[in-house]
């Protein structure tokens, strides 16, 4: 009965307050921008809980901007692999779904669903705040879906 309510106010707070871990693979940086515009008081998305940590092992969600690359796949991969489960992922802009404009590029591998399953894409390049903030309550209703 107690494990039941600690693990049922473990899912609350992870839903009421998600951490997440931004990694900027390399582009424009545009899309890193937007999402730091979304963090400031003017879209402000503390407003739903969610806090900007720098560490993985902190971060329920991975946030990923530009396109994977050779230099970046195995760092990306090591991130994913330190976060606590359950995990989720967005991938922010065009770059990161599908790895355009550098699709053709020699040391481009794609987008992030190369590598692991991604919960969210937000297209866009970039995308507006307000499309990340929209990408957010998305995955909101994702993680809500998967606990009930």
């Amino acid at each position: 009965m107690i494990l039941t309510a600690k693990l049922g106010l473990l899912k609350w707070a992870r839903r009421k307050s998600p951490w997440i871990i931004h990694f900027n693979t390399g582009g424009c940086n545009g899309c890193d921008i937007e999402l730091l515009a979304a963090l400031t008081p003017k879209y402000d998305v503390e407003r739903f809980g969610i806090l900007l940590k720098g560490s993985p092992r902190h971060a329920d969600i991975l946030a990923v901007t530009g396109p994977v690359t050779n230099q970046t796949k195995d760092r990306l991969l090591r991130v994913y692999e330190q976060m606590p489960e359950p995990k989720y992922v967005i991938a922010i802009g065009t770059c990161a779904v599908s790895g355009a404009p550098f699709w053709d590029c020699y040391n481009v591998i794609g987008g992030i669903d190369r590598l692991f399953p991604v919960d969210v894409y937000v297209p866009g390049c970039p995308p507006r705040p307000e499309a990340i903030i929209q990408g957010f309550a998305k995955l909101f209703k994702k993680m809500e879906e998967e606990e009930g």
